[in-house]
């Protein structure tokens, strides 16, 4: 449940990637790192700050979308809803708790194979879970509640439920002019799961043009985020989450299948521990580490690693106007 790091390499949409896409791939990443210095950070100054957004390949997370605010109210109480499960001991809030990180750690269960991601900035990923095998929420949704792993109902037996207590069928009546069904039920969700984005992040505000918001040393790990390559994958509003890659390019990064994952967001990845589908980085220095050597053939000193993690930690944003928290153990 936890964000993890991705990989560097064989981007794709769909199937396997050709061996040209592969060989584009490759001279990318040898053609950011080779230019460390024409990819150092811009110098903040009064002409220089209004403009770093547009110069950067990283950009902000957007405020919540506009959205009807009894729909919305809806979704939030449905979210923590146990109703959605079968045996009424699950809820979405469960896997993903919008109170910390928006996840969990459960890497290790045998029934949970994937570490599960947060549903923070979900929203703006190209495609979701880690096998990108979903293009919207609403599929995701539907399959999350399918799933015997997760929820082992569907829609229509949820709106059943719901269809029996008569205050929340006087809520979606006010907001959807209707009692509960399919349609209403997946769109309140959608509605509240749109709304889960953490902007205000220390590195969003220095991309306005706030000087003061990054140290030097968060502004130098930026600058080796970029050298080195990492930029390639882990770039746009989610900083990833926007195609797929190949894991362990150069020596193995993780065990097992999928060897092609959908890229994860790196928005607030300093508060998603562990990382990697499968769990089994429990810091980010280990997960820094392990990508440079999989993904780039690089094997980076200490003070690299401290600030690259730097910089990292300048991406934890804010829900509902509070910093996002790590999970409780």
């Amino acid at each position: 449940m936890t964000q993890s790091w991705s990989t560097l390499q064989i981007a794709r949409s769909a199937g396997p990637a050709p061996a040209g896409v592969a060989i584009v791939a490759l001279c990318l990443t040898i053609l950011l790192g080779g230019t460390a210095a024409a990819q150092a950070p811009p110098t903040l100054g009064s002409a220089a700050e209004n403009s770093i957004a547009e110069q950067e390949p990283i950009t902000p997370v957007p405020p919540p979308p506009p959205a009807d605010p009894r729909k919305l109210a809806i979704g939030e109480r449905l979210f923590s809803d146990s109703r959605l499960s079968r045996a009424g001991n699950l809820s979405c809030n469960s896997c993903h708790d919008v109170h910390s990180n928006g996840a969990r750690p459960d890497a290790g269960q045998a029934s949970r194979p994937f570490d599960t991601l947060t549903v923070f900035n979900a929203a703006l990923s190209f495609r979701l879970n880690w096998e990108g095998n979903f293009r919207t929420l609403s599929a995701h949704i539907e399959s999350s509640l399918e799933n015997p792993v997760n929820m082992n109902t569907n829609a229509d037996e949820v709106v059943g439920r719901l269809n029996a207590d008569p205050a929340i069928v006087r809520q979606f009546q006010a907001a959807y002019g209707s009692a509960p069904d399919r349609e209403s039920l997946l769109d309140a969700l959608m509605t509240f799961e749109k709304s889960l984005v953490t902007p205000g992040a220390r590195f969003d505000r220095w991309l306005g043009g706030d000087a003061s918001a990054l140290s030097a040393a968060e502004i130098e790990g930026y600058g080796l985020f970029k050298s080195l390559g990492c930029i390639a994958c882990h770039q746009g509003v989610n900083v990833g989450g926007n195609l797929f890659q190949r894991q362990g390019v150069f020596h193995p990064l993780v065990k097992g299948t999928p060897q092609i994952v959908r890229v994860p967001s790196l928005r607030n990845v300093a508060t998603t521990a562990p990382y990697f589908h499968d769990g089994s980085a429990a810091t980010l220095q280990d997960a820094v580490r392990r990508m440079a050597a999989a993904q780039l053939d690089r094997t980076l000193t200490d003070e690299q690693v401290a600030r690259l993690v730097d910089f990292l930690q300048t991406l934890t944003g804010n829900y509902q106007g509070t910093p996002v928290t790590g999970a409780q153990p």
